[in-house]
Parts: structure tokens; C-alpha cells; sequence
């Protein structure tokens, strides 16, 4: 999986965020396609992101993003909170 921060700016704070996304929509597929669990969240994403056209049809979406304490992160991101903020300033 990519980064998403790789190099803060120097005034940037990196903290952790807790993102809830709810996105309702239409979409054009074959069943066969629906019913592959693993594909399916990638798919659709990759289908809302592309927009509204005659295959995708946006109904709803919302975006809640809140900060939480770091103490609530997995160890492996506290470790890489760390590295982060710990990165020279260019």
C-alpha cells in the first residue's frame, strides 16, 4: 500500500485520522463480477472515481474524517507517525 504522506512540509502537523466514506451509487456489471468479494471494493471505487456516465449513476456521498490520539493507531503506524515527523525539513 502507498504512503499517502511520504514528505510533510516543514509547517505541516501529520497526525491520525479516522475516515468514514459512505458512497451509494448504480453501476452497470456483470453478476459474475459483483459476486468476486475480493475485486469488488476496487472496483467500485475505481467506478465512482472515474464519475456519472452511462454505466455509473452517483446517488450519495459523504465524507467524515476526525482526528483521534496516536495511542489509538496499530504500532506499526505509531512507528511510522514517528519516522515522519522525525524527517528533516527540506
Amino acid at each position: 500500500m502507498a504512503t499517502s504522506a511520504p514528505h510533510p512540509l516543514p509547517e505541516t502537523q501529520v497526525g491520525v485520522y479516522e475516515c468514514a466514506i459512505t458512497l451509494k451509487f448504480r453501476i452497470l456489471e456483470e453478476s459474475q463480477v459483483m459476486a468476486d468479494r475480493e475485486h469488488l471494493l476496487e472496483l467500485l471505487i475505481d467506478a465512482f472515481s472515474y464519475g456519472s456516465d452511462e454505466f455509473v449513476e452517483q446517488l450519495e456521498s459523504q465524507v467524515d474524517v476526525t482526528e483521534v490520539s496516536e495511542m489509538q493507531a496499530a504500532p506499526l503506524m505509531r512507528r511510522q507517525l514517528i519516522r515522519l515527523r522525525n524527517l528533516p525539513a527540506t
